[in-house]
């Protein structure tokens, strides 16, 4: 250690005794007057402003701007690594309703189609209505000129006369016959009685008795002969009664309301009995459709069931109709239900051969899911989809399609519901790469880009 010098010392020492005496002396002043409470001087407020000034600008530059320099860095790096991935748009996938849109094609059919053909052979005479005209039940037709109808009416008129003239030559000979047969039984028994008293032989009362049985026989044979001529009268009447009947089918009368669909003869044509064809009827105040249901949707299939039918040459409109019948059996050679559905056409809008597709409300326990046309991707292994997890990887798997409805497609298996599908993938979507997600419904707003 350094030792203090003797002159340095004396120096200090009285240093110390000039500072005593100057407290002391301040000590005399200050019990000689009243001290008066001060407040803070206006420096002494001027250096703490400053003080706490200065320590929010250094907390400002020390906190803040550092931490507002690393978010514009993040930002920055986020902003360059969006930039830098792939943007795909994608879709959820979705599940159907519970009633699924069935649409089937058909054609449009009369319920009553009827062809109008000619009970009565001769010339048509005269025709009242032509293609496309609508008639009543019961309106008449045509009236067909039949001169040979008239005479075969004369001829079964002849015959009856005939007929009744055989009854009467039967009855006659029945009366006679039964006059023979009452002379014989009155003869039978007096031989009869005479052989009793021994006045006649044996044998000649046996002649006499088998006369009186043949004549009984003659009165029954009689008897058929009278119920032959009048069969024969009966036949003769009835004939006379159909021919008579054709000749009410010279007027020729529409067996129900309809439209006239063809007109197959005309004026002055040979019509033959049962063969030619005057006119097709067709009842089109209801129509009928026949479609054939898949089996897939054959067992939800109900009399009753509500359809729509819409034409392709009517767009915009729908005809309501309804299920009336079903085969109750799959044609095996096509796996179908045949179904027919009725609609109303009081207007007539709709016309028998009319090409209609047929839309049925099918209800489904357990509906499947549904995706955009445009996320399938056909490969050589199956059909598969692009699935974007919520970290922005891809990743494809393989699905089981059902129905296809054109944009969309029905999935069967191998998807969940929610899950996010790209839209038309391209070569920079691959197995495992990162991408940039972005919902296909999110439009940009009007006058942005």
């Amino acid at each position: 250690m350094n030792e203090t010098t003797p002159g340095s010392e004396a120096r200090l020492r009285s240093e110390i005794e000039d500072l005593k005496r100057q407290l002391e002396e301040q000590k005399k002043h200050a019990g000689a007057r009243p001290q008066q409470p001060k407040g803070p001087s206006a420096v002494t407020l001027l250096v703490i402003a400053f003080v706490l000034l200065a320590l929010v600008v250094a907390g400002f530059f020390a906190g803040f701007l550092p931490r507002q320099r690393r978010e514009m860095v993040l930002a920055a790096e986020s902003q360059s690594e969006g930039l830098s991935l792939p943007v795909v748009n994608v879709v959820p996938v979705k599940r159907s309703g519970a009633q699924s849109s069935l649409v089937l094609p058909g054609n449009i059919q009369a319920v009553t189609e009827s062809p109008v053909l000619s009970r009565a052979s001769g010339y048509l005479k005269k025709r009242y209505v032509d293609i496309g005209d609508r008639v009543r039940e019961g309106q008449v037709l045509a009236d067909i000129d039949a001169p040979e109808l008239a005479q075969q009416i004369r001829q079964a008129q002849a015959v009856i006369d005939q007929a009744n003239s055989s009854i009467e030559q039967a009855e006659a000979a029945l009366l006679q016959g039964r006059a023979n047969a009452d002379l014989a039984r009155v003869t039978a028994e007096r031989w009869r009685n005479l052989l009793a008293k021994g006045v006649v032989s044996r044998q000649e009362n046996d002649t006499y008795q088998s006369q009186y049985q043949a004549q009984q026989a003659n009165v029954e044979a009689l008897q058929k002969a009278v119920a032959a001529a009048r069969s024969n009268a009966g036949a003769a009447e009835a004939n006379l009664a159909r021919l008579n009947e054709l000749l009410g089918y010279q007027t020729v009368r529409a067996p129900f309301a309809g439209v006239i669909t063809l007109r197959n003869v005309d004026q002055g044509a040979l019509v033959t009995e049962g063969s030619t064809l005057l006119f097709p009827l067709a009842q089109t105040d209801r129509l009928r459709t026949y479609v054939n249901v898949p089996q897939a949707d054959a067992s939800s299939i109900r009399p009753g069931q509500h359809a729509a039918l819409s034409i392709p040459d009517l767009p915009g409109r729908k005809f309501a109709g309804e299920v009336t019948r079903t085969a109750n059996a799959l044609d095996p050679a096509t796996r179908t239900l045949l179904t027919e559905v009725q609609v109303p056409n009081p207007a007539g809008t709709l016309m028998p051969g009319m090409y209609a597709e047929v839309d049925l409300a099918v209800p489904r326990k357990d509906p499947p899911l549904l995706i955009p046309g445009d996320t399938l991707v056909v490969r050589s292994d199956g059909p598969q989809v692009a699935l974007v997890a919520p970290d922005g990887a891809v990743h494809y798997t393989r699905i089981q399609l059902g129905r296809d409805f054109g944009d969309r497609l029905e999935v069967l298996s191998g998807l969940q519901e929610g899950q996010l599908l790209a839209v038309n993938p391209s070569d920079a979507v691959r197995e495992g790469a990162k991408v940039k997600p972005v919902s296909s419904s999110e439009k940009a707003a009007p006058g942005k880009r």
